[in-house]
């Protein structure tokens, strides 16, 4: 089974993970996660053009989702699952980690 190419990234995060109970809430994870982003905003500048570390951040996103996207429609075989689980742990650790922190280092990088 291959879902459509919009949900190949969450499918790839499915994948990644061998308990199936496990795959299943990391893929409602994969989508709640896009919902919970606004609250993960704590930067006092909102305004990507004078952040330079989140920028790094939003094209490392835009790359792991590519990546995540093209294991998702790759047989499940030694070098994809390693691939699609590496990127699924980069995929959560920038939403719940790497941007929230990002935000703290610019706020005391201005003086906010």
């Amino acid at each position: 089974i291959k879902p459509e190419w919009y949900f190949l990234f969450a499918y790839a995060i499915l994948r990644s993970i061998p308990n199936k109970l496990g795959g299943v809430l990391a893929l409602l994870a994969s989508i709640l996660v896009l919902m919970v982003v606004p609250l993960l905003h704590t930067s006092k500048q909102r305004s990507l053009t004078f952040r330079p570390l989140t920028q790094v951040l939003f094209w490392l996103l835009v790359a792991d989702v590519a990546i995540l996207t093209w294991i998702g429609g790759m047989p499940v075989e030694h070098p994809f699952i390693i691939i699609g689980q590496i990127a699924s742990f980069l995929y959560f650790s920038l939403f719940l980690f790497l941007a929230p922190l990002t935000a703290w280092v610019e706020n005391k990088i201005l003086g906010w």
